[in-house]
């Protein structure tokens, strides 16, 4: 009866684990335009259309996210076409030079830019670091050196490693480690996001002996 427990656990927590970031992200993304749209939608109860709120905020989500989609594709469209550097370059500085805004402005372009634009080795690396005490250790991914400010103290390289916490890889913790205290694996960034995601359920060992079969 344990055995079948947790084998529908770890059938489940995928699934759930998947819906609960999907639903997170629709919330994020449409959260600041679900006034504007309830507000332009209120009205359909009177023609029978949809007569709970329920149902206009479901309605409200869509197409807030389809209008999100189309946006995004028009204006990727238009700075592949047209030559549209000058004006975000504009855009830039206008952003660069207003007090607060400059600040989350350029640390926001900086995460997306190294997530999704960089073409270096960010999250690349999978290693084995002595963490949260020595004789323990925590998978982790190499985000890249660590600032020369923390560096330089130290006297010696450093390289800086996000590690995830499980079941949930969005948070976690950021550490500054001595590369020669790293243990450095064969082991994939997706190998390793599985691994913590399943609370060590999906080993990497599986895939490989799997393939040597």
């Amino acid at each position: 009866m344990k055995k079948c427990f947790f084998t529908g656990l770890a059938t489940l927590l995928p699934v759930a684990v998947t819906i609960w970031i999907f639903i997170f992200f629709v919330r994020f993304l449409t959260r600041p335009f679900m006034g504007i749209m309830t507000a332009l939608l209120e009205d359909l109860p009177k023609y029978g259309i949809i007569t709970s709120k329920s149902g206009i905020e479901l309605l409200s989500q869509l197409f807030i996210l389809l209008s999100l989609f189309i946006l995004v594709f028009c204006l990727g469209f238009i700075a592949r076409r047209f030559f549209f550097e000058k004006l975000f370059e504009i855009g830039d500085r206008i952003l660069y030079r207003v007090p607060l805004v400059n600040k989350v402005y350029k640390t926001s372009k900086e995460i997306i830019h190294s997530l999704f634009a960089s073409q270096g080795g960010s999250f690349k690396q999978v290693v084995l670091i002595p963490f949260p005490y020595r004789g323990g250790y925590c998978l982790g991914l190499v985000s890249g050196p660590s600032p020369e400010s923390c560096v330089t103290p130290i006297h010696q390289e450093m390289e800086s490693v996000f590690i995830p916490t499980a079941p949930n890889p969005m948070t976690g913790f950021l550490v500054m480690i001595p590369r020669k205290e790293m243990i450095y694996l064969e082991m994939k960034t997706e190998e390793a996001m599985k691994y913590v995601v399943s609370c060590a359920v999906i080993k990497p060992d599986w895939n490989q002996k799997e393939e040597g079969k």
